[in-house]
C-alpha cells in the first residue's frame, strides 16, 4: 500500500487499528515512533545494482495504556514528515516489535490496517544458479515410442 492511500483512507476512520495476519491486533495504545523514507541501494547476487525506496512506519508499544492515536494525528505526522523530509509517494513498510523488530508490509482490510508478513527471495535466480523446480511427471504419461517391450525385443 502506498503512502497516497493510506493518506487517503485516514480522514473516513474513527480509530487506527493494526493486525497481524495471524489475527492479533497490535495493543491499541501502541505509538507511532518514527515515520521516514528510507532509501535501500544494493547489488544482487547476479551483480545488478537496485535501488529501492519504502515509506517507514515504526510502531511501538509503551506502558501508557491511555494513549490511542487518532486518525488525523497520525495523517499530521504524516504531512510533517512530508514536509520536513521531503517523504516521497512509496510503498509503506511497518516496522514492529515481536521477538524481534519485524517488518511488514501494509494493506487494508476496509476496517483495519493489515501488517502483512514480508519474505526474502533472490532478486537475481535466473543467474545465480538456482535450479529450476523440477516437473513432476508419472512414467505412465511419458510418450512411448514403442508399443511393447520384452526381453528379446532389444529395447530393454
Amino acid at each position: 500500500m502506498k503512502l497516497s492511500q493510506v493518506k487517503a483512507l485516514l480522514p473516513t476512520l474513527n480509530n487506527v487499528a493494526f493486525r497481524l495476519e495471524n489475527g492479533t491486533f497490535v495493543p491499541e495504545h501502541f505509538h507511532v515512533t518514527e515515520v521516514g523514507m528510507v532509501t535501500k541501494n544494493f547489488i544482487d547476487c547476479g551483480g545488478t545494482i537496485r535501488n529501492e525506496k519504502t515509506v517507514s512506519f515504526q510502531l511501538w508499544n509503551a506502558d501508557d495504556y491511555d494513549h490511542r492515536l487518532k486518525p488525523a494525528k497520525l495523517l499530521h505526522i504524516i504531512e510533517l514528515s512530508e514536509k520536513q523530509l521531503g517523504i516521497e509517494d512509496a510503498e509503506v513498510e511497518v516496522e514492529y516489535q515481536s521477538d524481534t523488530i519485524g517488518k511488514y508490509a501494509l494493506a487494508f482490510d476496509g476496517t483495519n490496517f493489515m501488517l502483512q508478513n514480508k519474505t526474502t527471495n533472490c532478486l537475481a535466480s535466473d543467474k545465480c544458479g538456482i535450479p529450476q523446480e523440477k516437473q513432476k511427471i508419472n512414467l505412465s504419461e511419458l510418450p512411448s515410442t514403442q508399443t511393447s517391450c520384452s526381453p528379446d525385443s532389444g529395447c530393454c
